[in-house]
């Protein structure tokens, strides 16, 4: 009898340690979470965000992609300035598949892991579309409830697929960054102390307008995708990303997502990869879904995804399926510019016609300030016309 009493106090005790020690480490997620976007913090913080919340690794393809290297151009006027003021960390160029310019900043290198917040959402996009692609996803007209059923009764209960993918499911959501009380940042605190994305998701019930009616941009919309995806293909977005996307593409680094405590990828923002690695993404579609001779998503869906379908407010910022594309953009033509964007300033621009792809990555704390989107768009375009020159000449 002792020896049974002995045992279930020293389990007891285990259990306590351990509790202890996951609470310590939720509190400190938690405190990761509030302190984030700290201006003296968030240039280490965006480079080590796997060390901070839950993650899983996204290994290293097994033989890691060229990136040839051409001649670098010549620097727009301003660039000294523009890197400074908006606190980038990172900028790479390429042009007709060559790396035409790259470099580092505020004591960041190649090798640093760089979140890039939702830069993620076109990631998932593509994902999406592999799985249209394989049948997998035979109809975006279908409602995420065939696939989800445990959205019934939530906004998301009307909703078809296309309305999600496009930012037009109605549902209520409050996206200020900078609010703490605000949806998107209550989200972030149910991520760190390791909640669940799917219930959180599930807990939304208020809807603003109809599936459909109007673009209104709101970030749990990806997760309810991700959710969808999960279903239909009977796998998690992370083995997906893993066999689909960054092992087809030979990304050269061990990538990692963010996930929240069930080990469900935060699909909305959560992806870590090196510069150099979603540059090989941004290439990809640059070049209609092909990486080195192989396909990996159709260009059918990469030009669907990258048009602007959404019911945008006239002469604002359009998009697409979880992609944007300029209010001045010329989308009748094909080969239009668009790109992923993240907060604090995390960029993937393409403009197919020029055959450049940049990724700029940063610590922007003025990212939603007045005018700041249309500082960066010139920026990229002079960054496109250096390398159009450079070629030319």
């Amino acid at each position: 009898m002792l020896k049974w009493i002995f045992r279930i106090v020293v389990a007891l005790a285990l259990i306590v340690v351990v509790a202890g020690v996951t609470f310590r480490d939720r509190i400190a997620q938690l405190l990761a979470v509030n302190s984030l976007f700290d201006e003296e913090v968030i240039v280490e913080n965006f480079s080590r965000m796997p060390d901070l919340f839950y993650s899983t690794e996204i290994p290293a393809g097994a033989t890691p992609s060229p990136l040839p290297r051409g001649a670098e151009i010549a620097l727009p006027g301003g660039y000294g300035a523009f890197v400074e003021e908006r606190g980038l960390t990172s900028l790479l160029v390429m042009k007709d598949g060559e790396i035409v310019h790259e470099a580092y900043f505020q004591g960041t290198d190649a090798d640093d892991l760089r979140i890039s917040w939702s830069m993620a959402k076109s990631y998932l996009s593509t994902l999406i579309g592999t799985a249209v692609d394989a049948g997998e996803i035979p109809s975006l007209e279908a409602p995420v409830t065939d696939y989800v059923p445990s959205l019934a009764g939530t906004a998301y209960a009307d909703a078809r697929i296309i309305d999600v993918l496009q930012m037009q499911s109605g549902a209520e959501f409050d996206e200020r960054y900078k609010v703490f009380s605000s949806d998107i940042n209550r989200m972030g605190r149910v991520l760190a102390l390791g909640g669940s994305m799917d219930g959180f998701a599930e807990g939304i019930t208020g809807s603003r307008r109809a599936p459909g009616e109007r673009f209104k941009y709101v970030s749990i919309d990806t997760h309810v995708l991700g959710m969808v995806l999960r279903a239909a293909t009977g796998q998690s977005v992370v083995d997906l990303m893993t066999s689909r996307l960054t092992g087809p593409l030979g990304i050269e680094a061990d990538g990692a997502y963010i996930t929240d405590g069930d080990g469900v990828a935060f699909v909305l923002g959560g992806l870590n990869f090196t510069t150099r690695d979603y540059a090989r993404f941004g290439q990809m579609i640059l070049d209609g879904g092909i990486w080195q001779g192989e396909r990996i998503v159709s260009e059918d869906w990469i030009s669907a995804a990258t048009r602007p379908s959404a019911r945008t407010a006239p002469g604002q910022i359009r998009y697409g399926y979880q992609w944007w594309i300029p209010a001045d953009a010329d989308i009748t033509d094909p080969e239009h510019a668009y790109m992923g964007r993240g907060i604090y300033g995390q960029h993937l621009y393409v403009d197919p016609k020029a055959g450049v792809v940049i990724v700029q990555t940063a610590g922007d704390r003025d990212f939603d300030a007045d005018g700041v989107f249309q500082t960066y768009l010139a920026f990229f375009r002079a960054l496109v016309a250096a390398a159009e020159r450079a070629s030319a000449g």
